[in-house]
């Protein structure tokens, strides 16, 4: 894939905010093996309705797609299949949009019958309305008025297809949540008695979600220096002071503009985020944009209602500011966080410590409630 990106920017969206979007949509591209040729941001005060950026722009697009030998221009932003159509007979490449690599990515990454399922329902989700557009150019090739050509008959057959197919996905994934509620209480059991904590771990991806469940639980588990590294979800069980057992929860990473299809279609694995006590949100401080990340993440919290969640915020990644674990108390980074928070290397072993205690501190206080209840 050589690609040439697409934004736009206006008063919704400053031009310096679109610039970090396609550098992170650079990363998406990276991600499934292409390489970005250069990419083209255009002022606009809204999407045109037909061509998004304007038939004048997609004339030029396609002009230095063929001088640069682009085979892909893909979009910041979802496009509708009508503007797909459009863009494709203007530019006269294969056009996508941001879910189309997201998707993509999350197929490559999954591993486990669930997440393959998942993975499907949203590709499906995204495909189906993209079938209406090309039924009517098909049926072209025959019928009149009031008739149904061969391609429209195509398209039919294979809308009525994927509506199957989805429902029968659904169906399962329906099952996994059923299965995973039953595996959920068995956890909850405890044959000693101790207090059980909840705590889900979420985050902007590659934030290092993994490595931090490595370093508190010792559960081994891949982790790796790239986009959405992984896909399904993980469980693991420490003790902790005070005789505590606290079970800790990895989740998918969320970036902005996180397709809605994929937020639907992983709702049986997001699910745990909504039963959890305590929500551990990882933060990848080394990161320029590390605040604009929280943003996105509390998005995604809210879309699933678990915004109102007690949250530690585990400020990671420390060890690429400073050089010594002393003088992550002098980072000024906690101040800028509405809540608790703790300057944490999960690679390192940094401040793990301290993040034990206010989890223990936050748990006594969430335990302690609902037994008031």
């Amino acid at each position: 894939m050589r690609a040439i990106l697409v934004g736009i920017w206006n008063r919704d969206i400053t031009k310096e905010e679109a610039k970090e979007s396609l550098k992170e949509l650079k990363g998406l591209v990276e991600a499934v093996g292409g390489k970005t040729l250069g990419w083209i941001l255009q002022n606009r005060s809204k999407p045109d309705a037909k061509y998004y950026i304007g038939a004048g722009k997609a004339q030029q697009i396609g002009e230095i797609s063929r001088g640069t030998g682009a085979d892909v221009v893909v979009f910041d932003d979802p496009l509708t299949p009508s503007q797909v159509r459009n863009l494709e007979r203007i530019i006269g490449v294969t056009v996508l949009d941001r879910t189309d690599l997201v998707i993509e990515i999350f197929s490559s990454r999954a591993k486990s019958r669930e997440a393959k399922l998942q993975v499907e329902l949203a590709r499906l989700t995204h495909d189906l309305p993209r079938l209406y557009g090309k039924g009517r150019a098909l049926s072209r090739l025959g019928g009149g008025v009031g008739t149904r050509g061969p391609g429209e008959q195509e398209v039919e057959i294979r809308r009525r297809i994927i509506k199957r197919r989805i429902h029968q996905i659904k169906e399962e994934l329906e099952e996994i949540k059923r299965r995973r509620r039953i595996q959920r209480k068995r956890r909850e059991r405890s044959e000693t008695g101790e207090p059980i904590l909840k705590v889900v771990i979420v985050g902007y991806t590659n934030a290092g979600k993994s490595t931090l469940l490595k370093a508190l639980t010792g559960r081994e588990t891949f982790t790796a220096d790239m986009l959405f590294a992984t896909l399904d979800t993980k469980t693991s069980a420490r003790l902790v002071p005070g005789g505590m057992k606290v079970l800790f929860t990895d989740t998918v990473g969320f970036i902005k503009k996180l397709p809605p299809e994929l937020i639907e279609s992983f709702k049986a694995t997001l699910e745990e985020v909504t039963e959890a006590d305590v929500i551990l949100h990882v933060v990848d401080v080394s990161n320029d944009r590390w605040i604009d990340h929280i943003h996105a993440v509390k998005e995604v919290l809210r879309e699933l209602s678990a915004e109102d969640k007690p949250v530690i915020y585990a400020l990671n990644k420390a060890d690429r500011i400073v050089d010594n674990e002393e003088d992550t108390e002098h980072l000024p980074h906690p101040a800028f966080v509405d809540g608790r928070a703790v300057v944490v290397s999960a690679e390192k072993g940094w401040g793990l410590g301290n993040l034990i205690q206010e989890i223990v501190k936050i748990g006594c206080e969430v335990l302690n409630a609902q037994l008031v209840k």
